[in-house]
């Protein structure tokens, strides 16, 4: 397993941007593929996206796809998600989780979970 702590969450107004991070602590890092997630008051977990072990693959839900962007950099065992053009149904508390299958991520599944980080979206 890997330790995760997020970073970067805060308030924004509509339109803006965020940028989450990631920061994993354990040397086989590159081995796990990367995701994250998201829960809003009130509301299940959902997933946002998830990026493979050498960051080639990436996938999306489809309610943040075209705005959202999850990138990695194995050297610094750190993966990020670039939000754009935010909206109030974006506030949530933000999740890392890493796990040794995409699919697994895609159905909420994960070996690891950072504490969260929020993210607030006024209007």
């Amino acid at each position: 397993q890997v330790q995760l702590v997020e970073s970067g969450g805060g308030l924004v107004q509509a339109g803006g941007s965020l940028r989450l991070s990631c920061a994993a602590s354990g040397r086989r890092f590159s081995y796990y593929a990367m995701g994250w997630f998201r829960q809003a008051p009130g509301k299940e977990r959902e997933f946002v996206a998830d990026i493979g072990w050498a960051g080639g693959s990436t996938y999306y839900a489809d309610s943040v796809k075209g705005r959202f962007t999850v990138s990695r950099d194995n050297a610094k065992n750190m993966v990020y998600l670039q939000m754009n053009n935010l909206n109030p149904e974006d506030t949530a508390v933000y999740y890392c989780a890493a796990d040794s299958f995409s699919s697994r991520l895609r159905v909420g599944v994960a070996g690891s979970w950072g504490q969260g980080t929020q993210v607030t979206v006024s209007s």
